[in-house]
């Protein structure tokens, strides 16, 4: 009997491309050259160690795995309010985090994961005398808080990454790589990011981005430039420009980057069509090509007064959209005499059918704003000179004003800059508000760095205060104009939050195993808000902990002679109460909360107040209790 043979499974093909795709899509950075998967990239990414020793095309260097098992320890920090050096705390949406970025992005996973809409960052650029971290900066909690001197230290070296260190590139590709790998995870699928460098890093930074994003999301690298170079002194060439990289968090076949139109755009439009004004003034483009692939369809006569027209190579549309546009108007048509032929253009209105202007096309070169105009920008607000070189408001301006169309992404206006300097990209995003009536808010994360200053010690105190004169500026100029926002406020505040220890003292695995350690741990564990904080300390550590946003609405609720606090609108219920009662634990089931969390100690050791607790929420249908 002769057996049939095997019959290829074109179902288990196409689940294991969706498998492919989506690990690329998960993890692009094991995307090999070929578009293949490299398990072995893979298996460090989900925390593997391996050791790597096929060659392949890719960038390698020291202290590669090791930034995946910094990326993947778990942060043991928080972020405390500080409302005193906040701008209208409870109300606005807008943060300013002081602390190291490395950490402060690694508490920000789990409530801006996919929220971001636009990232600028302006890293140091590794000259020699800008670098300022520690040397173990994988311990990043511990080093911060060693640098900030909020705990003793003994031994730890603060200062520049020379090149006469023997790893001057791989100690600032080894802070760059962490950062970028968590800043990913919070870019929603439309968002982009902007990294400032010069030619020092630039090929390292292009290498690592291809390595975080996928070379696939490369979407241009921007030559900015900054200055004139007149007065200049250099041995070489005179250097004008810096590069802005740019990739995407996605990148789909609809995909497309847009952005306003410049003001020189916008003045070709100076024609007027009575039959369309409401779509405002026109300009016309040629409707014959030559810079497209060849394509049969679009060879074709347009018929015009008689004769038949027709393109050199091809035309831009279909037949049967031209013949849509002719019959209402849109092409013009221009007759050369002396040759007896014609050209036909169209036309192209500033607004759409709803009425919103349309968008342009930037360009890869941004000549200006130059630098001067940067420090112009910080002149107007402080008297004298106290951050060097800060960046242009208007780059920044235009980088958040560039979009992305093609793909669906719930509307997200949030942008982070997580190496914030003096706070231009906030200043930024403020001005545009005003000027478009948009709803753009800020992140900012900026290290304490010490000035040497005693008015400003530190440049998040820099930071800071810029942002409180940006914002009482622009309320000053407010005030000057009739009121036309129909009660709508535009969100100028910010809530400062400073990075710091857990609230709740962690249970250390380390130490050592003989009773009296052991009792101390214990003790500690039943006792484990470290002393000194707050409810609103604990409070926010929740939020961050139950992947809620540090600006979710909280509203303080009186249950049974208690106080609760319900977020979002009641769909997590946070109880700090020190005393629980049946009655309350009622009075919060009764709210059906999705979520609730209370204090351990809330239960004092009441075991079956616990227990009763567990199940009144489930009856009411509470999806998850815990306790901390």
């Amino acid at each position: 009997m002769n057996e049939e043979p095997e019959k290829l499974d074109l179902t288990s093909l196409d689940m294991a491309e969706e498998r492919r795709q989506e690990l690329l899509r998960l993890f692009p950075e094991i995307r090999t050259e070929g578009g293949k998967l490299d398990f072995e990239r893979l298996k460090l990414a989900l925390g593997e160690a391996v050791d790597v020793g096929r060659e392949r095309y890719g960038m390698s260097w020291p202290g590669k795995a090791e930034c995946f098992r910094t990326i993947q320890a778990p942060s043991l920090a928080t972020l405390r309010p500080c409302p005193e050096e906040s701008v209208t705390f409870d109300t606005t949406e807008n943060l300013i985090i002081e602390g190291d970025n490395l950490e402060v992005l690694k508490l920000l996973q789990k409530s801006y994961l996919g929220k971001v809409k636009m990232i600028y960052i302006d890293p140091p650029y590794n000259t020699g005398n800008d670098f300022i971290y520690p040397d173990n900066y994988t311990e990043s909690l511990q080093t911060y808080l060693e640098y900030t001197g909020q705990v003793d230290t003994e031994g730890k070296k603060f200062g520049t990454n020379t090149e006469a260190d023997g790893r001057f590139h791989s100690k600032w590709l080894n802070m760059m790589y962490p950062r970028l790998y968590l800043a990913r995870n919070l870019l929603a699928e439309n968002g982009l990011i902007f990294v400032s460098i010069d030619d020092t890093e630039q090929t390292g930074l292009r290498h690592l981005l291809n390595d975080v994003f996928g070379e696939s999301c490369f979407v241009a690298q921007l030559v900015w430039k900054k200055k004139t170079g007149a007065g200049a002194k250099s041995k070489g060439f005179i250097g004008v420009h810096e590069y802005i990289l740019c990739y995407a968090k996605s990148i789909s076949p609809s995909w497309d980057i847009v952005a306003p139109m410049s003001e020189k755009t916008k003045a070709m439009y100076d024609k007027r069509d009575e039959h369309f004004d409401r779509l405002g003034p026109f300009a016309t483009w040629p409707l014959d090509t030559t810079s497209m692939d060849e394509r049969v369809n679009l060879r074709y006569p347009i018929l015009h007064a008689g004769q038949e027209i027709w393109p050199k190579k091809q035309w831009l549309w279909s037949r049967e959209r031209v013949e849509k546009a002719q019959a209402e108007n849109r092409l013009v048509f221009n007759r050369n005499e002396k040759e007896g032929t014609w050209t036909v253009r169209f036309k192209g209105y500033l607004y759409d059918d709803d009425g919103v202007e349309k968008s342009g096309k930037p360009t890869s070169l941004f000549t200006g704003p130059y630098t001067q105009e940067g420090t112009k920008d910080f002149q107007k607000l402080f008297d004298r000179d106290v951050f060097p070189f800060p960046k242009p408001v208007g780059l920044l301006k235009q980088l958040i004003s560039i979009d992305v169309e093609g793909v669906e992404s719930r509307d997200q206006n949030i942008v982070l800059d997580f190496f914030a300097g003096s706070g231009t990209t906030a200043e930024a995003a403020l001005d545009l508000n005003q000027e478009d009536g948009g709803n753009r808010r800020f992140i900012l994360v900026q290290l304490p760095e010490p000035t040497g200053r005693a008015d400003y010690p530190t440049i998040a105190e820099i930071c800071k205060e810029r942002i409180r004169r940006v914002i009482k500026t622009l309320d000053d100029e407010d005030s000057e104009k009739l009121d036309l926002s129909d009660g709508k406020k535009q969100d100028r505040g910010f809530r400062v939050f400073k990075l710091a220890e857990s609230s709740f003292r962690p249970w250390d695995a380390s130490a050592p195993t003989d009773v009296g350690e052991l009792t101390k741990q214990l003790e500690m564990f039943i006792d484990h808000i470290r002393d000194g904080r707050t409810d609103q300390d604990l409070l926010f550590e929740i939020l961050l902990k139950s992947g809620y946003p540090l600006t979710s609405p909280v509203e303080t609720l009186p249950l049974a002679g208690k106080t609760v606090h319900s977020v979002a609108g009641g769909l997590l219920f946070v109880c700090l109460e020190r005393e629980l009662t049946l009655e309350l634990i009622r009075a919060m089931a009764e709210r059906k909360p999705e979520r609730v969390v209370c204090l351990d100690e809330g239960f004092a050791g009441n075991d079956q107040l616990k227990a009763n607790a567990v199940q009144i929420f489930r009856t009411k249908g509470v999806t998850s209790f815990k306790t901390v």
